[in-house]
């Protein structure tokens, strides 16, 4: 049996979001049993920590243009280089 964390882990950004998004929209109907609420739970929060991790890798390689005067592009700066 493959692990769930292997499983996550595997998955692109776009799938690891719709199953969050399943698994609240279950969670949000109130039709699921005590019990599995809170494994529906724990699976979504590795699946949110999976989507985060993969942002803040995207985010880092986010780099953006830095225009001169003359509006002529002069080279890059990592994005968040203003904070």
């Amino acid at each position: 049996m493959v692990d769930e964390t292997e499983t996550i882990e595997s998955l692109s950004f776009e799938d690891a979001l719709r199953e969050l998004e399943g698994i609240v929209r279950r969670l949000e109907s109130g039709d699921v049993p005590l019990e599995d609420s809170i494994t529906l739970y724990e699976k979504g929060e590795r699946l949110r920590q999976h989507c985060q991790k993969r942002l803040d890798a995207a985010q880092a390689r986010i780099e953006r243009i830095v225009a001169g005067p003359d509006g002529v592009p002069t080279g890059t700066q990592p994005f968040d280089a203003d904070r």
